[in-house]
C-alpha cells in the first residue's frame, strides 16, 4: 500500500507491505521493519476491534519497502490497509495512495500537508487517494481523484469491497 509521508516538508511516497498469515503456534508473531513496533501493534487492534478481522490468531509481518522509514502518523491508514487486504486476500488498485492517522476509536483523523503529499503523488502517476474525510472540508483544489473516510472500516469497504 502506497502512502504518502512528509520528511520535513518535502513528501515522500513510500509503499508499506503486510503479510497476515495463521499462526501456527500458540502466540502469533509480530515482525515489523522500517515503522513504529508498538504502533503497528495497536493498529492490528484496532483493525481488529473496529472492522471484526480475527487478528489475535495471526501472524503479522509488517515492512517499509526499499529500507524506508515512516515515523509520523499518517501512515497509520496505509498500513491498516495493507494488513486487511493481506488477511482479506484482496489486493488494493496499484494507482492508489492512502493518507490517515488512525485513532484508538478507528477513526481516520486528519494529516497536515495533505495538498503537497497529494501534488506528489499525482506527479509520480497516481490517480487517486484514499484521505481523511475532515482534511476535505477546506475546499481546496486537489491534484487528483480523493474520497474522504471517516472511519477505518469505511476505509476498508472501500479500498477492498464489503
Amino acid at each position: 500500500m502506497i502512502i504518502a509521508g512528509l520528511e520535513g516538508t518535502r513528501p515522500v511516497l513510500l509503499e508499506a507491505q503486510a503479510l497476515v498469515t495463521p499462526a501456527h503456534f500458540g502466540t502469533p508473531r509480530r515482525t515489523v521493519i522500517g515503522a513504529d513496533y508498538n504502533r503497528v501493534c495497536l493498529l492490528l487492534a484496532v483493525l481488529e476491534k473496529r472492522v471484526g478481522l480475527p487478528l489475535m490468531t495471526q501472524d503479522a509481518f509488517v515492512n517499509v519497502a526499499g529500507g524506508g522509514k515512516v515515523a509520523e502518523p499518517a501512515a497509520d491508514l496505509g498500513v491498516v490497509i495493507a494488513a486487511a487486504s493481506s488477511y482479506l486476500d484482496r489486493p488494493v488498485r496499484g494507482d492508489v495512495v492512502v493518507i490517515g492517522e488512525v485513532g484508538l476509536t478507528g477513526e481516520v483523523r486528519a494529516v497536515s500537508g495533505l495538498p503537497a503529499r497529494l501534488k506528489e503523488a499525482a506527479a509520480l502517476g497516481f490517480a487517486s487517494a484514499v484521505v481523511p474525510q475532515n482534511n476535505l472540508a477546506a475546499k481546496e483544489p486537489l491534484a487528483l481523484e480523493v474520497q474522504g473516510v471517516g472511519s477505518v472500516e469505511e476505509a476498508v469497504k472501500a479500498l477492498l469491497g464489503g
